[in-house]
């Protein structure tokens, strides 16, 4: 296993173990009137940065922005563009050896 390959897999792990307490925090303040919430800009932003796995996995782990249209089909699609990023960074990074 080379190098490049493990410093991208613990990165996208990371961003996406974050990403899944992030939803979780939110739908915990979800349940408490008085506090103030995660944006849903927030939320994309981190499944933008390589966390759509993590978003995702915690929309239905907790139940949480599952009735939105634009998470049910927008995190789909970020994960979809995370993945072809990803596989095309990792193949450069091949490349340049």
């Amino acid at each position: 296993m080379d190098i490049s390959f493990l410093v991208v897999t613990i990165f996208y792990l990371i961003i996406n173990i974050a990403s899944f307490l992030v939803m979780m925090i939110d739908k915990i303040k979800s349940r408490n009137k008085r506090e103030e919430r995660i944006s849903e800009g927030t939320l994309f932003f981190m499944a933008a940065a390589f966390g759509s796995i993590g978003v995702y996995l915690g929309m239905f782990v907790f139940h949480h922005k599952t009735r939105k249209l634009s998470f049910i089909i927008g995190v789909p699609l970020i994960m979809f563009q995370n993945i072809i990023f990803l596989m095309a960074a990792y193949d450069f990074l091949n490349s340049l050896k």
